[in-house]
């Protein structure tokens, strides 16, 4: 120490106690009541040093709240034993406690009745705090079976919430929370680790505050019905905790306590359910979970007025989005303060409540809705669309040549597809889900998601420009495999000069960490005619994203194709135009026109008759027509 050990204080030295030590114990982060425990089993019996330091400890606490720490002896020990360090005021030739008195300090600590029966507790009932440290880690409804199943009490617990990292709810009487004790370190959870339980008094948890008493809920309601506009349908219940009519009677009528507001909404339901105007002004409401059920319990409520409160967040707001809203004030509240500017603020209040028609007084411009007197029943979906047979014989026969090079191994082919000064760009999901970033990771250091890239240098960057760049970036995505029948193409502009059209379906990685890993994806292509009858790409933006459940059964159910790698390309000219001339006919792809072909000899009017006598007979399976 900088001092010589002279009283002072080093960042170093966190011991508690100490006749001459100048500050009083205190608590570190991570040292809480379980850090004891957390780390090690084996410390089951550890010796207690200082005369005094365990009594200045608990003095402490008892001057603080009066919460009793129902840990083990061991959990109680939360001072650090440091060997080389100085210990004030301990006598030389003081001896260890002998065996008896240190089986009276771990029973006296171990006994909750023992500790809490010097307390002198006002309150008829006591209550205790359970924690679960790291709780968030398990799903509450497997703790709290886990624990019930176990314990010799039966107990029903209240208000089961996380705190940080901590899974905590709260029990009623000794005799329960002696045996939750009990159960601490007996539950093993899914990771390995067992389940520790603390235990601490505390006062009533918000929700079982004392219940109003049957002639204080009637003196409500005679207060509630002086402030009730029959005319109008409206409660003006503004700041009521200074209602005269209350306070001569003691009654605290604090509304942002569960008991008060439960007593509100009950005496509104059960008398006054055609309610259209609520005012809950001036009462100092700093959340709004207990009014998630308003909208049950007066369901043509109109007009709510929230002003001058406590609300902070603008989430608070969707715990009343149940309620049609058509007036609404918040003005007064904090969070009318977190807002770029008003129009934010509309548009975040108008989510909410779309019928909304006036906000803190001010008239607000009509709502865009689409509230439909019956329900409709949406239109079944479409397969693709091309506009006219030429393009879909033009887009099929490309798409064909496209694909089978895509997903041959080697797409250096592809450069005869992409014009010289082609661009290209590949995107994600811009989702903070960890699970689709993992599977994604191949593609998630070149997306161009602009939704999350704000960076103009990077955007530029992952701009693929020349078909030369485009091409060696294709080149390095996993190799694939598509479900050709998943296809849909939906042609969105055409002109003399210009296509642009969009393609849905599925692919499967057929190498690598996510072999056999099924994912859909979007393309766009825009393309300019070259040639006598082709395509040449100028623009090409791709998005890959997670294939759902439903999706994933529906691909590749249709056995893939196994064409050669570049079918048409070996044609002669009057092949490939009696395959067009056939797919236009007939309706059937390329591939299936050009087997037909094949199996008579390309002769077109043999195998136009095979087609017409297999189609009457429904041999043609689904598959082999464009959809």
């Amino acid at each position: 120490m900088a001092d010589g050990g002279k009283g002072g204080y080093s960042e170093h030295d966190d011991r508690v106690g100490g006749g001459n030590r100048g500050f009083a114990a205190r608590r570190r982060k991570g040292r809480g009541p379980f850090r004891g425990k957390m780390y090690s089993e084996a410390n089951h019996h550890q010796w207690a040093h200082g005369g005094h330091t365990g009594h200045s400890l608990r003095s402490r606490q008892e001057e603080e709240d009066a919460d009793v720490l129902m840990s083990d002896a061991h959990d109680a020990l939360r001072t650090r034993y440091a060997p080389y360090g100085g210990r004030p005021n301990r006598p030389a030739d003081r001896e260890r406690p002998n065996a008896s008195s240190l089986n009276l300090a771990v029973k006296r600590s171990l006994n909750i009745s023992d500790r809490t029966a010097s307390r002198s507790l006002n309150a008829k009932k006591q209550w205790f705090r359970i924690t679960i440290p790291y709780g968030r880690k398990y799903e509450k409804s497997w703790v709290i079976s886990s624990i019930q199943n176990l314990c010799s009490v039966p107990f029903t617990p209240v208000e089961v919430h996380y705190a940080n990292n901590r899974l905590v709810f709260y029990v009623e009487d000794v005799s329960v929370a002696n045996a939750l004790k009990q159960v601490s370190r007996k539950i093993d959870a899914h990771d390995g680790y067992k389940i520790v339980i603390g235990i601490n008094q505390c006062m009533p948890p918000t929700t079982i505050q004392r219940e109003l008493k049957p002639e204080e809920l009637e003196q409500l309601k005679v207060c509630m019905s002086k402030r009730y506009d029959g005319s109008q349908q409206a409660l003006d219940l503004k700041d009521i905790r200074s209602d005269p009519d209350l306070t001569a009677q003691n009654i605290d009528m604090v509304l942002n306590r569960q008991n008060c507001m439960d007593a509100v909404l009950w005496i509104i339901q059960e008398n006054i359910p055609e309610l259209l105007a609520l005012n809950l002004s001036d009462n100092k409401l700093y959340r709004l979970d207990d009014l998630a059920e308003l909208h049950k319990k007066s369901p043509h409520l109109k007009s709510l007025n929230l002003s001058s409160n406590l609300l902070k967040a603008e989430r608070e707001l969707d715990k009343l989005k149940g309620l049609k809203l058509e007036e609404l004030w918040l003005d007064g509240n904090p969070l009318c303060d977190s807002f770029r500017d008003q129009s934010t603020y509309i548009s975040a209040v108008r989510e909410r409540f779309p019928k909304l028609i006036r906000l803190d007084g001010h008239e607000l411009p009509p709502p865009i809705s689409f509230d439909l007197g019956v329900p409709t029943a949406l239109p079944p979906t479409k397969g693709s669309y091309f506009g006219s047979e030429g393009l879909k014989v033009l887009i099929g026969q490309f798409l064909q040549q496209y694909y089978s090079i895509y997903d041959s191994g080697d797409r250096q082919g592809l450069l005869d597809a992409y014009h010289d000064g082609a661009c290209c760009s590949l995107s994600i999901p811009a989702s903070s889900h960890m699970h689709t970033k993992s599977t994604l990771t191949e593609y998630f250091k070149n997306s161009r998601n602009v939704k999350r890239l704000k960076d103009p240098t990077m955007r530029f960057r992952l701009l693929k420009h020349t078909k030369l760049n485009v091409v060696a970036f294709l080149s390095e995505l996993p190799k694939t495999q598509h479900d050709v029948n998943s296809f849909v193409v939906d042609v969105c502009a055409q002109t003399s000069t210009l296509l642009c059209f969009t393609l849905n379906g599925f692919f499967k990685e057929v190498d690598g960490r996510y072999q056999d890993y099924i994912r859909g994806f979007t393309r766009v292509f825009i393309a300019v005619p070259v040639g006598h009858n082709g395509l040449c790409i100028v623009n090409d933006e791709l998005f890959i994203r997670k294939a759902t459940n439903t999706e994933i059964r529906k691909a590749f159910v249709m056995p893939a194709p196994t064409p050669s790698s570049s079918p048409v390309p070996t044609l002669t000219a009057e092949q490939q135009e009696m395959l067009q001339n056939f797919s236009l006919q007939s309706g059937m792809n390329l591939e299936w026109s050009q087997k037909c072909l094949l199996d008579n000899d390309w002769d077109y009017t043999k195998a136009a008759h095979a087609y017409t006598q297999l189609k009457a007979e429904q041999k043609i399976p689904e598959v082999a027509f464009i959809h």
